[in-house]
Order: C-alpha cells, then structure tokens, then sequence
C-alpha cells in the first residue's frame, strides 16, 4: 500500500464513529440526522405561515397597505444578497469534496461576508421603522395615520416576527461559518471528509429557501 493510500486509511479510521461499520454508513446517518432537523424547522416556521395567511385573508386591504410601508429596494438587495450566498456556499461544499482546503476557505468567507451583509440591512430597515414610529412594540410610539391602524400594526408585528426568527437563524449560520472557517483553514476538511461543510450547506440553503418565501409575503402583498 502507497503512502498517501496509508495515511487516507488512517484518516478514515479517525473520522469514522465507533457505532458506525464504515464512512458511508456515517455520512448517510448525518445526513438524516440533517434532514430530521431541517424538517422540524419547516414546522416552525410553518406555524408562523399560518398564523400570517389567517390574518391576511381576515384583512387583506390592511395587509396591503402595511406591506407598502416595507422598503422593497432594500428587500430586494437583500434577496440579491442571499441567492448569491447560496451560490457561494453550493461552491464551499464543492471546493471541500475535491480537497481545495483554500478555495473552501474563500468560499465560506464570502457566504459569511453576505450573510453579514444580509443583516446588516435588514437592520437598517429594522432602524428606519423605527425613525417612522412603525415598530408595534410596547413601550415605542407607534404612529400610522391611515385606514385600520390596529390591523395594520398587526401586519407589522409579523414582519418583525417573522423577519426577526429568519434573522436569528441566519446570525446562527454565520456563526457556524465562522467555525467552519477556522476548521478549514486548519484543514480539518481535505482528508475526504466533506460532509459536515455539506450539511452546513444544508442549513444554510433552507434559511435562504425561508427568505425567498417570506420577501413576496411580506414585501409584494400590493405593488399594483
């Protein structure tokens, strides 16, 4: 057996779980173990859908009217941002699978980078109803002038409900990015196993998946 044969073997033998009979067995455990947790996740956040589709099919024109106070450019952007970030991520795992330990590494920093970008606007949005007295929380002013303000503020309490948990998901996977880039740089994955950067990845497409469901919700209820 060659050297490199030897020490891949080795590798193996490290990574591989004592529960578990070889890699594969392992890897495809992880994976379910992922996808088990992705699906409470859709749970979650499933609640959530349904709370905010009651309300808007019960006050449609009120939901209407507080989707316009979003700004869509800022909206937008930022789905710009995230659906880049899934293309960044998508090449992380790729560059883990074929042992590019520095590619990996650039990769997974720029996902972060977005991701950062991501928040960070959606903060500036988060300021900015708070400058126009639109953030529906005890102990602020809260001042909309127009038809059914209660309603209104409903819709707006949503928004930040709903943006709010997307937003902590998405800190949480920035994090994990950060992790993740130390561990690569110290090359924790270039011995061939790639799958947690694939699970990562995982995660990181679902908070993206989420985003693309909550912007025409949210951000496009009436632009007629």
């Amino acid at each position: 057996m060659s050297e490199s044969h030897a020490r891949l073997a080795t590798d193996s033998e490290a990574l591989l779980g004592h529960h578990f009979d070889d890699l594969a067995q392992q890897h495809e455990a992880n994976r379910l173990g992922m996808w088990i947790f992705l699906a409470t996740e859709i749970m979650f956040f499933g609640a959530v859908f349904v709370a905010y589709t009651v309300y808007r099919f019960n006050y449609p024109d009120a939901f209407a009217a507080g989707s316009r106070l979003l700004d869509v450019v800022l909206g937008t952007i930022n789905t710009g941002v995230l659906l880049l970030s899934s293309l960044t991520m998508a090449l992380a795992v790729y560059s883990a699978e074929i042992g590019r330990r520095k590619l990996l590494v650039a990769f997974l920093l720029i996902t972060m980078l977005l991701g950062l970008t991501f928040l960070g606007i959606k903060g500036l949005e988060y300021y900015h109803k708070y400058q126009e007295q639109l953030i529906p929380l005890a102990g602020l002013p809260f001042a909309y002038e127009g038809a059914a303000p209660e309603q209104v503020a409903l819709f707006l309490s949503l928004y930040l409900t709903m943006t709010g948990i997307h937003a902590l998901h998405l800190l949480i996977g920035v994090g994990a990015l950060a992790v993740f880039i130390f561990l690569a740089w110290r090359g924790h994955f270039t011995r061939g196993d790639y799958v947690p950067v694939e699970l990562l990845g995982l995660y990181w497409h679902f908070v993206d998946i989420v985003w693309v469901f909550l912007f025409p919700l949210l951000y496009l209820v009436d632009r007629t």
